[in-house]
């Protein structure tokens, strides 16, 4: 499976989003922050699925039930954040296209 924790890094270059005083005060996390623990946690569910996968095949120690489940899991969490992505490029878009 592909590492994708570096997709959660990426920042168009020279902005950097300040908190507002609001958000400071009370400690809630930002949209991106949101998103970018979503992607980690989507991440670490790719990496133990290959670890899973990787002991059926090389240790012959674990369960081919237990690596089954892993990467369904993984599969369908990487589906949910593709259908996110795709419904937040399409309100980017939309927004896009409005007459000001």
């Amino acid at each position: 499976m592909t590492d994708i924790s570096i997709y959660g890094s990426l920042k168009p270059a020279g902005v950097t989003p300040e908190k507002t005083d609001a958000e400071k005060q009370s400690g809630s996390n930002s949209f991106g922050s949101a998103l970018k623990d979503a992607i980690q946690d989507i991440n670490k569910l790719q990496n133990d699925a290959d670890k899973t996968i990787a002991k059926v095949q090389l240790e012959d120690a674990g369960s081919i039930h237990e690596a089954m489940i892993a990467l369904e899991k993984a599969g369908v969490s990487f589906q949910v954040m593709m259908q996110v992505r795709n419904k937040i490029l399409d309100a980017y878009q939309e927004v896009m296209r409005m007459q000001v």
